[in-house]
């Protein structure tokens, strides 16, 4: 059975990999590489939302301090973003831990609502800062060719889109070996119970930092390959208060508190948005968003343990 699922997974990723080449068109490459850049971003949701049980809404705060914190060690003292997609991660995890030991104590809404504060003051705060461009924003020097130390690809979208598919499938394996470990065993005891837990000894404030730790760290890896990518960021680009949400639907939608949900809901909602905004986002009636939504809403009545639902029983 488990030699089955080993390859079933083999066979995905093969499909993965040889998806581009057999359909070579920009746009379908680039709704690709946002299916895997919000399957990263709503698997590292994941470890705080889906096994730890704390609702987190302020993760485009990690995912802009990636974004600025690579571009900035690029644009300043000629670092590749590679170095500064690490940098970029450590910068948010001290953020993390910033936000994460003073809120140690919250629960439920309450911490919900102190993760969206801190997405809005660090959302105004760059706004206002010039150092960071403020509101007009940062856009790196283009490289004059292709280049894998600039992390500048403008032949061709193929190395994005295998950098994302790798970077996506990390973040899997780590939050999955995260997951069986006995950190991972914490995690889902806070989860389950907080009180139960810490009756039976588990350090609520030290397993809840390693949580958001985790999840600050990728999201931030995320944001950084983002910057990478467009090659252009501003506060509403990284910082809006929408991609927060985004995320978490992502993870619900799919099936929080399982592996493999969030890629699912990336791989259905993310395709979805984009051709729906191509489509109708032009006309201005905000019909891409109502279907973007009417889906969430039915998916939401009939299967509100997710999209995995169909595949296996939690």
């Amino acid at each position: 059975m488990e030699k089955g699922k080993h390859l079933y997974y083999v066979v995905l990723v093969v499909l993965a990999i040889v998806f581009p080449i057999v359909f070579n068109v920009p746009f379908v490459q680039h709704v690709a590489i946002m299916v895997f850049m919000y399957g990263m971003l709503a698997e590292s949701w994941n470890v705080i939302g889906g096994y730890s049980g704390l609702f987190s809404f302020g993760q485009a705060a990690f995912f802009g301090i990636g974004a600025y914190t690579s571009t900035l060690l690029y644009m300043q003292l000629g670092l590749t973003p590679w170095i500064g997609m690490i940098a970029g991660g450590l910068v948010a995890i001290a953020a993390g831990i910033a936000i994460g030991y003073p809120c140690s104590k919250l629960k439920g809404h309450y911490f919900a609502i102190a993760t969206i504060a801190f997405a809005w003051i660090i959302n105004i705060l760059f706004t206002n800062w010039s150092f960071v461009g403020a509101a007009t924003g940062l856009s790196p020097e283009l490289a004059p060719a292709d280049s894998w130390y600039a992390f500048q690809f403008r032949s061709s979208k193929l190395p994005y889109y295998y950098i994302g598919l790798f970077l996506m499938l990390l973040t899997v394996y780590v939050v999955n070996k995260v997951i069986k470990s006995k950190t991972g065993f914490y995690l889902r005891a806070l989860g389950e119970n907080e009180e139960v837990a810490a009756s039976l000894g588990v350090n609520i404030a030290k397993y809840r930092l390693i949580s958001i730790s985790i999840a600050s760290f990728f999201t931030a890896v995320a944001g950084s390959f983002y910057a990478q990518y467009v090659l252009y960021i501003d506060p509403p680009s990284v910082l809006a208060h929408f991609l927060s949400v985004e995320i978490v639907l992502i993870a619900m939608f799919g099936g929080s508190g399982t592996i493999w949900g969030p890629i699912w809901g990336a791989l259905i909602l993310v395709p979805l948005s984009q051709y729906a905004r191509a489509i109708w986002g032009g006309m201005g009636s905000g019909l891409d968003i109502m279907v973007y939504g009417f889906v969430i809403m039915v998916f939401s009545i009939f299967r509100p343990r997710g999209v995995v639902s169909f595949f296996i029983r939690k």
